[in-house]
């Protein structure tokens, strides 16, 4: 495998995510598929914007890679999608799951649901489940492709369409909708009839793991509904870390800290 930063140098991936970041998602999309053909796979939770990219990216190349993290605590709704994605598509999903080895003494010793008593359980929660089986994955990768949108959060408005990865390894990320908004999101989906997730329609506008999804209410931000009950704390697991800021235990330290979120 090489490392993207064998063949991109900062400058050279600065000047594409220029050029790139007035294309629209299917031409970005169209880019890197041309440029990393099977080196490079989509991931997705099976979200509304992974869907929407899921199915720019198989009209573009019906055998293009997708993979996703299994947390083990997913919502019943998204398995079922899982199930309508292979159909639908004929696409195999690569499905990757925490370490045994990793996982069981975790819970053994902080319990099932540790993750709803402070920030740090919740942070090693989110690290076994998801975090370390990505970073597995993105081991044999040149390239990935999410669904992340600037107008998300915070901690993801200032993302670029092309950027390189310094955060697992080097590898280039691809965020093709970063300058779409929810609206255009959703527009895509009924257009092209791409099936969606089931919880969308009971009041869910951000969907993880079951235990720690809840529906929004009316007014709140569109990932309000993830881990509802901490104060102050990153609506993000650890997958998605700010590029300009490095990993993120550093956009977290300050919660883990006495006196932090809780």
């Amino acid at each position: 495998m090489y490392q993207v930063d064998d063949y991109f140098d900062e400058w050279e991936v600065g000047n594409l995510a220029l050029e790139l970041d007035d294309k629209a998602p299917q031409e970005v999309l169209e880019w890197a598929i041309s440029a990393l053909g099977q080196r490079l796979a989509i991931c997705t939770s099976f979200q509304s914007d992974g869907m929407a990219i899921l199915d720019m990216a198989w009209r573009i190349d019906p055998t293009v890679r997708v993979f996703t993290v299994d947390s083990g605590r997913m919502h019943p709704e998204t398995y079922e999608l899982m199930d309508r994605v292979r159909e639908r598509y004929d696409i195999p999903v690569e499905v990757y799951y925490p370490n045994a080895a990793e996982l069981e003494p975790f819970v053994l010793t902080a319990g099932v649901n540790s993750f709803y008593r402070s920030v740090p359980l919740r942070l090693r929660c989110c690290e076994i489940r998801k975090v370390n089986p990505l970073k597995k994955v993105l081991e044999n990768l040149d390239g990935w492709v999410t669904g992340l949108r600037r107008d998300q959060w915070a901690s993801r408005s200032n993302i670029r369409k092309l950027e390189i990865d310094h955060d697992h390894g080097g590898l280039l990320k691809v965020n093709p909708l970063a300058d779409w908004t929810e609206e255009e999101v959703w527009e895509y989906i009924r257009e092209n009839d791409v099936p969606y997730n089931a919880l969308y329609d009971q009041g869910y506008t951000s969907i993880g793991c079951a235990p720690c999804t809840r529906p929004t209410k009316a007014g709140e931000d569109a990932r309000a509904g993830r881990w509802w009950w901490e104060v102050n704390a990153p609506k993000e697991c650890g997958i998605h870390c700010p590029i300009e800021t490095g990993n993120f235990e550093h956009q977290a330290e300050v919660l883990l800290t006495p006196g932090g979120a809780s």
